[in-house]
C-alpha cells in the first residue's frame, strides 16, 4: 500500500520567497525523508481557485519585496476563513516576515497608509522607512537557542499578550522590534517570525516542526480512513 505524503501548502510560493524562505520547506523535506515520507507541496497563488487546509499537514507563507506583498494583499482574503479554521483547530503554521505581518490586524506605511491584514491575530505592524532592522540574530526559544538573519522596516506589536507568546527571547538583534526585545509569535501551533536564513536551519527548532507536522499528517490520514 502507497504511503500517503505528508501535504504541504506553500502560501505565494512563486511571489513570497526573499532571503530564501523555501529552504524553510527543503528542510523539513529532508527530514522528512530521512523518515521515508514523500512530502506533497503545493504553490497556493493568484491562480489556486479553491484552498481547503484541511487537506494539508502544515502551511507555510514567506516573506517578499514590498511589490509582491501589494500584489498577495488584494488576492489573499479569499483564503482568510480556511487559513484562520486552520490555525484554530491547532495545525502547525510558520509564517516568515510578510507572512507573519499578513495574520496581523493591518500595517501601517511609513507614509501613514493604513493596509489591512487578515486580522486573525492581534497584532499590528508599523513601518518605519528609515530605521531598517537587519544583521543576524540570536534569540532563545522553547526549543533552545536560534540564530538566523532579519531584515525588515516592519515593527510589529502584540495586542493581546495574553494571547500571543513570544517565539523567542532575543539575546541579539531586533525581532519584533526594537523595544519588546521579543521574536516572532506563537499562538496554538501557529508562528510567526521574521527569521530569514532560513529558520529551520536550526535542527533543534526544524525536529520541534517537524513532529507537530506528523502528528497532523497521522490524525488527517486517520480521519481520512475512517470518516465520521
Amino acid at each position: 500500500m502507497t504511503q500517503e505524503p505528508i501535504k504541504i501548502a506553500y502560501l505565494y510560493e512563486d511571489l513570497m520567497n526573499t532571503y530564501g524562505d523555501s529552504g524553510d520547506v527543503k528542510i523539513l523535506r529532508y527530514l522528512f525523508a530521512k523518515q521515508n515520507y514523500t512530502v506533497q507541496v503545493t504553490n497556493i497563488s493568484l491562480d489556486t481557485p479553491h484552498f481547503d487546509a484541511n487537506d494539508y499537514d502544515f502551511l507555510f507563507f514567506g516573506g517578499g519585496q514590498d511589490f509582491e506583498q501589494t500584489v498577495v494583499a488584494t488576492d489573499l482574503p479569499r483564503f482568510r476563513d480556511t487559513i484562520q479554521a486552520f490555525i484554530e483547530a491547532g495545525k502547525p503554521m510558520l509564517a516568515i516576515c510578510g507572512g507573519y505581518q499578513f495574520l496581523g490586524r493591518d500595517y501601517e506605511t511609513s507614509d501613514g497608509t493604513t493596509i489591512a491584514g487578515l486580522d486573525i491575530l492581534p497584532f499590528h505592524t508599523v513601518f518605519k522607512a528609515d530605521a531598517r532592522m537587519i544583521g543576524d540574530t540570536k534569540f532563545e526559544t522553547e526549543w533552545g537557542t536560534a540564530t538566523a538573519f532579519e531584515n525588515h522596516s516592519g515593527r510589529t506589536y502584540f495586542d493581546d499578550a495574553t494571547k500571543l507568546k513570544p517565539l523567542g527571547k532575543m539575546i541579539e538583534g531586533y525581532g519584533n522590534n526594537p523595544e519588546d526585545k521579543a521574536e516572532g509569535m506563537r499562538y496554538k501551533n501557529t508562528f510567526g517570525s521574521y527569521s530569514h536564513g532560513p529558520l529551520l536551519k536550526n535542527v533543534n527548532v526544524a525536529e520541534a516542526f517537524a513532529k507537530m507536522i506528523l502528528k497532523t499528517h497521522q490524525e488527517r490520514v486517520a480521519q481520512t480512513a475512517n470518516p465520521a
